[in-house]
């Protein structure tokens, strides 16, 4: 399998299965070499196919939910056993300094339901978590909050492409470009952020 492949949320499905996806979403939510992954068209794509019959929605559901749940928390400890340590660390294909910089100034502008906003943008969900481990966030607190964002994202997304396979007639012909839709519409917050402070640096 190529790199490109694991892109391909079909095909990251169709080479691994419901572990694969259970694996994705793990790596994703906070274990920070997994931040390149298209986990919210990989949910919508499963959630689809589930509905076809290829996946036990069940499973998928439970699945997806714990893995978001403690992909978050390993993010959380790890942040809070590193600390400041992130910050020095060198950038490799698999971290980049960059992110933890986002992920830091999008955690305190929105404080903490960071935790959830984060779950819908890609390469903050994987760095917001850490980051709440560095900043010392109270547990209980973040747990919660992981909760609600794994809810939301992982089961609502899944939801989302498992009912239009359920309520959609030949919705297999639509699943490309929702999927196209969902992947732009989950890029569009962190290019507005970097347009919005490229105006604010020329001004």
């Amino acid at each position: 399998m190529t790199f490109n492949d694991l892109l391909d949320p079909q095909k990251i499905i169709s080479t691994f299965g419901l572990i694969g996806i259970i694996s994705i979403v793990f790596l994703e939510s906070g274990v920070f070499f997994g931040f390149f992954f298209p986990g919210d068209s990989l949910l919508f794509t499963a959630g689809f196919l589930a509905s076809q019959g290829h996946l036990p929605i069940i499973t998928l559901l439970i699945g997806v939910f714990i893995a978001a749940i403690l992909g978050d928390n390993v993010g959380y400890w790890f942040g809070k056993k590193t600390g400041p340590k992130l910050f020095t660390r060198d950038d490799s294909f698999f971290f980049k300094k960059k992110y933890v910089v986002q992920a830091g100034i999008f955690y305190e502008k929105h404080g903490k339901k960071t935790i959830i906003l984060a779950r819908f943008i890609p390469i903050v969900r994987t760095f917001a978590p850490i980051i709440a481990g560095v900043g010392n966030m109270n547990y209980k607190t973040f747990l919660i909050y992981n909760v609600v964002g794994a809810l939301v994202w992982s089961i609502g997304l899944t939801l989302m492409g498992y009912f239009l396979g359920i309520f959609v007639p030949e919705a297999g012909k639509y699943i490309l470009p929702i999927i196209i839709v969902i992947i732009v519409v989950s890029i569009l917050p962190p290019i507005f952020h970097i347009l919005k402070n490229r105006r604010k640096i020329d001004e």
